[in-house]
């Protein structure tokens, strides 16, 4: 493998121009493509099988006009009666102003609906579409706010809820504090605003046509939009980190004395064959998310993976044809004095590796290995103990902060209303009769924590009955009573002969829960059996996997644990304004598979400098000592720009990628310098070079991928002009 990859990278050296072109007519294709295709993403999650999709299943055959999407309109005066003639008069006219919006079929007048609070400050409105959610088309949405005018003007506050709403559009703030970030460790790390700039600028490149062909993919399949938050995170973490170890190696050779082609085609064989490595254990990690069977964690997994696989492009080939524009000036460092500092760390990298404040560090772990792995190890299990109180759920419109619409009607209607309002249920009596759905209706507002039940249509054998619960739809209670409804249907069912199924929107966020949190082991298992196979191939020893599948559990945990200590017990409401929400039901399967991804990209970059060593000299816990003091710099650095990116990502407002982000941050920090930097040297330390050990038959039936360039250097120090590899 190595050496493949130092021909690809001499190759795309020499012919710099013709791969910088290509990129950018990739770049510009796909922009173009993304901007015909008009896709979009959703921010609906459903999952085929469960009750609340068959409800919305059976309505699209038998009631369609009952199946299309939603949203609802709140109007609110601060005082006085919402029904006075001033203000009916706008509402009214605003009602039919909604009505002629494109897609609608009808908005209703909550005066003829009598959908006014009992303190009549409030009145809903709800605007049904002729399409699923996905469908409806983002002028549609954007028409909302313009027709709602002739309301506001006369005084009344209006806001968007439901299940689509009008939304304003992101100001990609977190990603630009992150790259300002990455930039300044990045200058700091190699001195010199070339080197901080190369990274950035291939990892932007890259993401840029991963984001244009996911936006092109969702206007043939449905992409929820959490898939593009996470592949942005992704791909640019993983674009800058994988060019920064390819970086810190072709820097590295120039200071050694070589050639600026064979420097790169060197960092390609070399730390380019880790890059590939570590690159494809993510890759495969969040393809495996497709073996839960659930269509859009599919999708995230595949975004994902879409986003690492171009960031694992460019690095391997516009990284090295950007050297080829730069030559000498790749290794040069800058004249700032704030900036010297790298310089002689990078002579110290490549000559002395005994000096570096990394080989310090890990001496002094080496030297306390056992009481260092004990106290790591419990700090750790400690933090992972919230994991085991963790509630599932997909937080909605009550987690958003105030500033979104969609929030401030969410508390009008709990305020003015009541909270069962904000998840109202759609039970559908499938074979009802007019009477046979008033019956069902009057059993089911009967039953504790029911507010209401009323019959909404009863046409074509079909009853819909609206229930309102007594509590909000995030509610254990909430849950509760869907569970029950199931439970006591059978009764009905003998007594009319109609066939009955729970649904609507809280319904659904119940269903798709219970069905991720089933999903959760089998992933896990997943995971783990993957982790020790890459591994096992990789380093052709079996106590290696062993250890990186423990420090890899021991991450995620903590950072799932801090995850539901500060989100779901709200222990984060004062440090980061964060109010207490449940714990997004897919959170831990993608925190799962990207852990695990980046976990195996640090363990590879720091255990295959430590085998390189230990394959030079024999002495393992030499060996640990120097591997790992100098992966400590460019590991630091990476870790430390993967960690700003997740963490700028707390600036959005959406809580659901405010959760995601704080998760990554934490277990990629956790992984990076309390796993990898830490523990592992330190077990690696105990255990000795028995850590090395494989059977033989592995040896014979087993291919050496040479992920340390071992081959390569071997080649090249033997014959390097004679050498038929570089024909």
């Amino acid at each position: 493998m190595s050496t493949y990859l130092y021909r690809l990278a001499r190759w795309c050296f020499r012919h710099r121009r013709v791969t910088l072109a290509g990129w950018l007519v990739a770049l510009v294709a796909a922009v173009a493509i993304a901007s015909l295709s008009g896709g979009k993403t959703s921010e609906m999650v459903t999952i085929p099988g469960t009750e609340a999709q068959q409800v919305t299943s059976v309505l699209k055959i038998k009631l369609p006009a009952a199946a299309g999407a939603s949203t609802q309109v709140v109007f609110a005066t601060p005082t006085g009666d919402i029904s006075d003639a001033k203000y009916r008069a706008a509402i009214t006219a605003v009602v039919k102003e909604l009505g002629t919006v494109s897609q609608v079929t009808n908005a209703s007048d909550p005066f003829e609906r009598n959908a006014l609070s009992p303190d009549k400050h409030v009145a809903l409105s709800t605007v049904s579409y002729d399409v699923a959610a996905v469908d409806v088309k983002t002028a549609t949405l954007d028409a909302l706010d313009p027709a709602v005018t002739a309301a506001r003007d006369a005084g009344v506050q209006v806001e968007f809820g439901g299940e689509i709403y009008p939304k304003a559009t992101p100001a990609h703030i977190a990603e630009i504090i992150g790259l300002l970030v990455a930039f300044v460790v990045l200058l700091f790390t190699f001195g010199s605003f070339v080197a901080a700039g190369v990274p950035l600028a291939t990892a932007v490149l890259g993401l840029g046509i991963t984001i244009m062909g996911i936006t092109a993919i969702a206007s043939v399949v449905n992409i929820s939009s959490a898939s593009t938050s996470v592949s942005s995170l992704l791909g640019l973490s993983c674009g800058i980190d994988y060019a920064l170890f390819i970086l810190a190696r072709h820097r590295s050779n120039l200071i050694e004395g070589h050639e600026p082609e064979e420097a790169v085609g060197r960092a390609a064989g070399t730390a380019g064959s880790s890059v590939l490595f570590a690159g494809l254990s993510v890759i495969i990690a969040l393809c495996g998310m497709s073996v839960v069977g659930i269509p859009f964690l599919t999708a995230m997994g595949l975004t994902g993976a879409l986003s690492v696989a171009m960031a694992l492009l460019v690095s391997l080939t516009l990284l090295p044809a950007a050297f080829g524009f730069l030559g000498e000036r790749a290794g040069r460092f800058s004249r700032l004095p704030a900036l010297r500092r790298a310089e002689p760390a990078a002579h110290i990298a490549a000559h002395a590796p005994e000096q570096l404040t990394g080989t310090r560090w890990t001496r002094w772990v080496v030297r306390r290995r056992v009481p260092v792995l004990l106290t790591g190890v419990v700090l750790l299990a400690v933090m992972s103990f919230p994991v085991t109180k963790m509630d599932l759920g997909l937080p909605g419109a009550g987690s958003s902060p105030t500033s979104d619409t969609s929030r401030r009607a969410y508390d009008l209607t709990t305020a003015h209303f009541g909270p069962g309002y904000n998840g109202t249920l759609a039970v559908l009596a499938d074979g009802a009769t007019t009477a046979s759905a008033t019956q069902i209706s009057t059993a089911l507002s009967k039953l504790p924590g029911v507010a209401t039940s009323s019959v909404s249509v009863v046409s074509n054998g079909i009853a819909l009955i609206s229930i309102v619960p007594t509590t909000g739809p995030n509610d254990s209670a909430t849950t509760d009573l869907v569970h029950r409804i199931r439970e006591d249907r059978s009764t009905l069912e003998a007594v009319t002969g109609a066939h009955i199924l729970v649904g609507g929107l809280a319904a659904t966020n119940i269903d798709v829960s219970a069905k991720l949190a089933d999903a959760l082991p089998i992933f896990l298992i997943t995971i783990v059996v993957l982790a020790f196979l890459l591994l096992t191939f990789a380093f052709r020893t079996i106590l290696v996997p062993i250890k990186s599948i423990t420090g890899f559990l021991l991450s995620a945990g903590a950072a799932m644990g801090s995850q539901v200590a500060l989100f779901q017990w709200g222990w984060g409401e004062r440090i980061l304004g964060i109010e207490p929400t449940q714990t997004l039901s897919f959170l831990p399967i993608i925190l799962l598979a990207i852990m695990f991804g980046l976990s195996s990209d640090y363990e590879i970059f720091v255990v295959s400098r430590i085998k390189e060593h230990f394959t030079k000299n024999g002495d393992a816990r030499h060996a640990v000592i120097l591997g790992a003091g100098q992966s400590a710099r460019v590991v630091t650095a990476a870790a430390l720009i993967m960690t700003a990116i997740f963490v700028a990502v707390l600036s959005t407002p959406d809580p659901t990628v405010q959760a995601i982000g704080f998760s990554f941050a934490v277990g990629v920090f956790i992984d990076a310098f309390i796993v990898r930097l830490t523990l592992v040297p330190a077990a690696m330390a105990i255990i000795g070079d028995k850590i090395w050990y494989h059977p033989t038959w592995f040896a014979r039936y087993v291919p050496d991928p040479d992920i340390e360039g071992e081959q390569l250097e071997s080649k090249l120090s033997h014959d390097h002009e004679k050498d038929p590899i570089l024909a």
